[in-house]
């Protein structure tokens, strides 16, 4: 337990943020598995749209600085290469 009142203030908002922060990560993890099962089911119309859901909340996680900006940019153009070459084979 903290003694100092601005400690106490310091680690409450620590639990705060890191509960935002799991949520947000929780959300990433979610819209990535949903790109990846459209892929599997070889679903081109919905892995297109599941690649636009995570992009953006990729990049929204980035700016609430989540995440770093070039794990967010590595994470799209990953997502995006798995789609391209779905929709190259059909």
């Amino acid at each position: 337990m903290p003694n100092i009142r601005s400690a106490a203030k310091r680690h409450r908002q620590n639990l705060k943020a890191r509960e935002r922060n799991k949520a947000v990560k929780t959300r990433i993890k979610n819209v990535t598995k949903a790109v990846h099962q459209a892929v599997n089911q070889q679903d081109a119309d919905q892995a297109s749209r599941a690649i636009q859901k995570a992009a953006s909340t990729l990049d929204k996680a980035a700016q609430k600085r989540v995440i770093h900006w070039k794990k967010a940019a590595r994470k799209i153009s990953r997502l995006n290469r798995m789609v391209n070459t779905l929709q190259s084979t059909h």
